[in-house]
């Protein structure tokens, strides 16, 4: 009898460990879609996804959002995604080159994203004028970007703290969120003083009830061009293709300039 109960928890653990492998529930249903998005877009893919309901009732769209990079790994180990929306090109871009796309299609750009530099309105700091030199009073202990190993909107911070010259000083006092959304976290919550982040963040309403932002220069650091995948596990290949019409259709772009994103 131990011997069936212990068989029994070792499989229950074993089924635990599988689902927190993945973000997201892993199901396949008919007129079903498993998106797989950036968390830098996450306000924008629920609006997209509404909007596009709206229109085609027969399809439902289940999203998951999570950094880039981790998306990368777990559908390269056979998460059952149908489209990847990537903060970046690069993810994308390899994984059609290592076979992970629906017929063979490549890469598409749909965004280009920006970072901006946010601090909570309590500090009264003066922030469109201080900018980069924000960051080297004594009142801000923690700043809070993205994990730069594996989100896009983390590496365009550090390239803008290095070109801003004030990496080397700010390094030890950086906290990487596991993505740009757990960085806008820490630094809505307070756990940062000021934040790196996606201006698609920065513009939700309660960052802005609550702080000020300081829009980066474009030149400041590379392009943030946002790229998406059609995958070869998808078992609604139509579906996937209309969801990412609608997304790069006038529509969709509407969407992406609401929350701040310019178009490829």
């Amino acid at each position: 009898m131990n011997n069936d109960h212990n068989s029994r928890k070792t499989i229950f653990t074993v089924i635990l460990f599988l689902l927190s492998f993945y973000p997201a529930p892993l199901w396949a249903g008919s007129g079903g879609l498993l998106v797989a998005t950036a968390s830098s877009m996450k306000l924008v893919f629920e609006e997209l996804a509404r909007d596009f309901q709206r229109h085609h009732p027969g399809i439902k769209v289940k999203l998951s959002s999570g950094s880039s990079g981790n998306f990368f790994s777990q559908i390269k180990h056979g998460a059952p995604f149908d489209i990847f929306f990537s903060a970046d090109m690069g993810y994308p871009h390899r994984l059609s080159e290592e076979g992970q796309s629906w017929d063979e299609n490549q890469a598409v750009p749909y965004a280009v994203g920006h970072i901006v530099l946010w601090s909570p309105k309590e500090k009264k700091f003066d922030i469109q004028k201080e900018k980069s030199k924000l960051l080297l009073s004594k009142k801000i202990s923690k700043i809070a970007i993205a994990n730069p190993k594996h989100a896009p909107y983390g590496r365009a911070a550090v390239e803008w703290l290095t070109k801003a010259g004030i990496y080397s000083q700010v390094k030890s006092r950086l906290v990487l969120g596991e993505n740009i959304s757990q960085a806008a976290q820490f630094a809505h919550t307070g756990a940062a003083q000021a934040g790196v982040l996606a201006l698609s963040l920065a513009l939700d309403p309660k960052m802005v009830a609550t702080g000020n932002f300081w829009e980066i220069p474009e030149d400041q650091h590379s392009p943030i061009e946002q790229g998406f995948l059609i995958l070869k596990n998808t078992k609604n290949p139509k579906a996937a293709q209309s969801f990412a019409d609608f997304v790069v259709s006038p529509a969709g772009g509407r969407v992406l300039r609401k929350y701040g994103f310019a178009l490829p």
